[in-house]
């Protein structure tokens, strides 16, 4: 990803990163980075020249004056998050802490093509009013595709989209940098920010129009080595099941979509919870996100349904839980993956 706009340099990232969890003096940001006081001093400086950080008050620490404090002043750098499904484009506008400031969707015609999507997002990005604060844009796509690369490869159903280079396409249209990840990367990256330490070993269980998880281990987003792990919605659940769009039969995808297609919704509840629960078997993860439009139209029916799966088995001792995030989940989450790199977060 190109250099974001106005940052200096690395150590100027960690400051921030940790001013961001709340006010702090000169001696902790020192303490907390492992710079000298002199670099603290002269990065704090420069970083409050430049608007990003702002001193908010004092506090006593030991013998002699108070110490200054310094916060973060959250809208003076700004992020765009994108969300893409097979038929809606979400786009958001966040603030250095995360916060969304402001939101925009459009639809996209069936097997929408590379111009029109690049079309629709300057459009969505021009409606934001995104000014020169704007650090750049996260796409949440549909997999595969290689995140370091910013390359769709092919996404079932979007015949158009095969190995096309998206992120060169739109940092071309819009002029920003543009990080591009799977959706559900940047949805359990949303939940990452949001509850911290609390997510160790999770898994976000995105039911769209595909279902797909977004894994956090030990910690760390992991995408695979070709950036494709997750693909939940492509294992088989029934083997003389439905066709699926990915070519094979029965896969919990498939068979989800068809309950729900039939007027089904606790069946095909069931069929997640099913797919849910060897996942946790599988991985040893400790915690479930449920999310994505078919979850949120039934929060409780999925809820339930997953829990009475999992608790099944005393093995399966998972947190289940629906995102609190609702349908700006993947879009804050994108905008999470430029703020990573403005913080200077490994990726």
């Amino acid at each position: 990803m190109p250099n974001l706009r106005y940052l200096r340099g690395y150590n100027d990232a960690v400051v921030l990163e940790h001013a961001r969890s709340g006010s702090l003096t000169r001696g902790e940001l020192a303490e907390r980075t492992g710079l000298t006081p002199q670099a603290v001093s002269k990065i704090v400086n420069r970083l409050v020249t430049d608007g990003l950080l702002t001193r908010s008050g004092s506090r006593n620490v030991g013998v002699g004056k108070p110490r200054t404090l310094l916060s973060l002043v959250p809208d003076s750098r700004l992020a765009l998050g994108a969300q893409v499904e097979r038929d809606e484009l979400r786009v958001v506008l966040t603030d250095l802490t995360g916060a969304i400031v402001d939101r925009a969707t459009a639809p996209l015609p069936p097997s929408f093509d590379p111009a029109t999507f690049v079309d629709v997002l300057a459009g969505l990005v021009e409606k934001l009013g995104a000014d020169d604060r704007v650090l750049g844009l996260g796409i949440g796509f549909l997999g595969p595709l290689d995140h370091r690369t910013g390359v769709i490869h092919y996404p079932t159903n979007l015949a158009a989209w095969q190995d096309v280079p998206l992120r060169a396409l739109a940092e071309q249209r819009l002029g920003l940098p543009v990080v591009v990840d799977k959706d559900t990367t940047a949805a359990v990256l949303a939940e990452s920010w949001r509850r911290g330490e609390q997510l160790r070993d999770a898994a976000l269980v995105f039911v769209g129009t595909g279902i797909g998880i977004g894994l956090l281990l030990d910690g760390r987003v992991h995408r695979g080595p070709r950036s494709n792990a997750g693909e939940l919605g492509h294992t088989t659940v029934q083997l003389d099941g439905p066709p699926c769009a990915c070519g094979r039969t029965g896969c919990v995808e498939a068979v989800h979509n068809r309950a729900l297609t039939d007027d089904e919704p606790a069946f095909a509840a069931s069929v997640l919870a099913t797919a849910v629960a060897d996942l946790v078997q599988l991985l040893d993860i400790d915690h479930v996100v449920l999310a994505g439009r078919a979850v949120l139209a039934a929060p409780e029916l999925y809820l339930t349904s997953v829990r009475a799966t999992t608790t099944q088995d005393a093995r399966l001792p998972a947190e289940i839980e629906v995102t609190s995030l609702g349908d700006d989940l993947v879009a804050a989450g994108a905008a999470m993956l430029v703020l990573n790199e403005f913080y200077g977060r490994p990726r």
